[in-house]
């Protein structure tokens, strides 16, 4: 079994910074495509920012420039650093994985840490 277990989430004031993180534990074998999703009140869950076991990331338009992903495979985390904060970033952010286990690729999901960014 793996779980993922997010951190860091929290209150920050527009224009400021927060950093997430996300540790997988658990039978792993690999980790190859990590992902940082979002979840605003009432609106469904986008795809904030993406990273292959390579390095190689991607943004939505709406954090380009702002958020950066990154990753430690040795500790199996994956990181959010969100700078720049503005209000339609309030969410619960939520990390993804697809972990390579038990001769298995499943994809998994942490149980989300809040974000609210005060205007």
């Amino acid at each position: 079994q793996v779980q993922l277990v997010e951190s860091g989430g929290g209150l920050v004031q527009a224009g400021g910074s927060l950093r997430l993180s996300c540790a997988a534990s658990g039978s792993i074998f690999s980790m190859n495509v990590m992902r940082w999703y979002r979840q605003a009140h009432g609106k469904q869950r986008e795809l904030v920012a993406a990273i292959t076991s390579g390095g190689i990331s991607n943004y939505a338009d709406s954090v380009k420039g702002r958020f950066t992903i990154s990753r430690a495979n040795a500790r199996n985390t994956v990181y959010l650093q969100m700078n720049s904060s503005k209000p339609e970033d309030t969410a619960v952010y939520y990390c993804n994985a697809e972990v390579f286990s038990s001769g298995w690729i499943r994809n998994y999901w942490g149980q989300g840490t809040q974000v609210t960014v005060s205007s």
